[in-house]
């Protein structure tokens, strides 16, 4: 149950990643997905070296790290795509 609940986690932290960065994002949605996973996991261990990784009721300042890590991620992890495959995309 773990592994879906990273996945949906990681789909929301991906979208709103992509929602605050300007401009077009070019990578496709697994791979955003994936982008939003290494948010969380990346923010959740900021949280972890800040001291909050659990507090009582809702943990928002370890969503605010998860938020911050996807976005930092999305937005290299899609220069890195459109470096890679951009090229080959644009030629079709």
């Amino acid at each position: 149950m773990g592994w879906l609940w990273a996945i949906i986690v990681g789909f929301i932290l991906g979208l709103i990643a992509k929602a605050v960065i300007p401009g077009k994002q070019h990578s496709p949605l697994w791979l955003t997905t994936i982008f939003g996973i290494l948010g969380g996991i990346v923010g959740n261990a900021v949280a972890r070296g800040f001291g909050v990784a659990q507090t009582r009721g809702i943990d928002w300042t370890r969503h605010i790290f998860q938020i911050i890590a996807a976005i930092i991620i999305v937005a290299i992890g899609d220069m890195v795509y459109m470096g890679l495959w951009g090229s080959r995309r644009q030629r079709r």
